[in-house]
């Protein structure tokens, strides 16, 4: 059974030089180090090691997850098998040993100390995509990307990213190192990006890397109301707007829709709301994550799933924009806007 997936495709993000071909569906590794519920290494060195064996490519992780632990969670799973992977990691969000944040770092010197400390932790000699994690609105971008694009003349780096960067931002970034990738969260319930960024995007050649496709969880319909969720899962204790009380029964009424719509289709709801990510172009490469094998294999199933434009039409009809309810985080101070 669980042999039976077609091969992924590949999908490239960035343009010309700046081109890096990553598998068409990525794997995001946070949760198997810290915020939804406790964590398993295990399990976790597990699935990855299966997601390359369904030729998922492009794994994604940072310092702070953990803090630290993932990423060295990622190069122990990875060991024996750096070749298969185009490996991205982020820096910018500062963490103390505790676990405390201590704020948003872009500064030179930090960014050139964060990126050795990726490689030790990691176990390898470069990092393929290097994500700026949060825009430090105290540098000037220009500052921070300027010691990005030493790491790619010294080896560290091949590939520069922004994560949840405004395109304004974006604009002068790439016109210090071309941007290969932005990575912002992306989804049926989730929309922003449609309005300025993607098409900045798009004029510049750069790809969208999106995280949380499945909405957190909410769009797999396997969370029926808060208490499906571990206590000391972040989305129950109020860091996410659209988990709590009239919201979350909002957005229920709107994955009940979804589901609708993928029981015609002989899907998952998981399942079709990655196809719509997939459906949105050539250019986006969603990057799920899980801790878990079985929904990885779900997951890498929706890659066969194809979407007609009515299909896609009835997904937009269901699930407006507009209908989506409670922000996407409780604090939104350190998105770049």
């Amino acid at each position: 059974m669980t042999e039976s997936h077609t091969p992924l495709p590949t999908r490239t993000l960035g343009a010309g030089a700046h081109a890096l071909t990553v598998s068409a569906l990525g794997l995001g590794c946070m949760g198997m180090s810290e915020f939804y519920g406790t964590a398993d290494e295990s399990t976790g060195i597990e699935t990855i090691r299966r997601a390359l064996d369904l030729g998922v490519s492009f794994l994604d992780t940072a310092d702070m997850y953990g803090p630290f632990t993932n990423e060295q969670l990622v190069g122990r799973a990875l060991a024996g098998r750096r070749e298969q992977v185009q490996l991205a990691t982020k820096f910018g969000n500062v963490r103390g040993e505790n676990g405390e944040f201590l704020g948003v770092s872009g500064r030179p010197e930090y960014v050139r100390q964060a990126a050795d400390a990726s490689l030790r932790r990691l176990g390898v000699d470069h990092i393929d995509l290097y994500y700026q994690h949060r825009v430090d609105k105290t540098v000037p971008i220009e500052d921070t990307v300027g010691a990005m694009k030493e790491l790619v003349e010294a080896g560290k780096v091949r590939y520069l990213g922004l994560s949840e960067a405004s395109a304004g931002t974006i604009r002068r970034a790439h016109a210090v190192h071309p941007i290969t990738a932005l990575q912002s969260e992306y989804s049926l319930f989730t929309r922003h990006v449609e309005d300025e960024i993607l098409p900045t995007l798009r004029e510049l050649g750069i790809g969208l890397v999106p995280y949380s496709p499945l909405g957190r969880g909410l769009l797999t319909g396997a969370i029926t109301s808060a208490a499906d969720l571990p206590e000391n899962d972040s989305r129950r204790q109020g860091r996410f707007p659209r988990f709590q009380g009239d919201a979350l029964a909002a957005n229920l009424a709107l994955v009940a829709r979804i589901t609708e719509i993928a029981a015609e289709k002989g899907v998952t709801p998981g399942q079709l709301a990655l196809a719509w990510v997939l459906a949105q172009g050539e250019d986006v490469v969603p990057i799920p994550g899980t801790k878990r094998v079985k929904y990885l294999e779900e997951n890498v199933a929706a890659a066969s799933v194809t979407l007609t434009p009515d299909d896609l039409t009835r997904l937009a009809e269901a699930v407006p924009r507009e209908a989506v309810a409670g922000e996407r985080y409780g604090d939104l101070s350190t998105i770049d806007a």
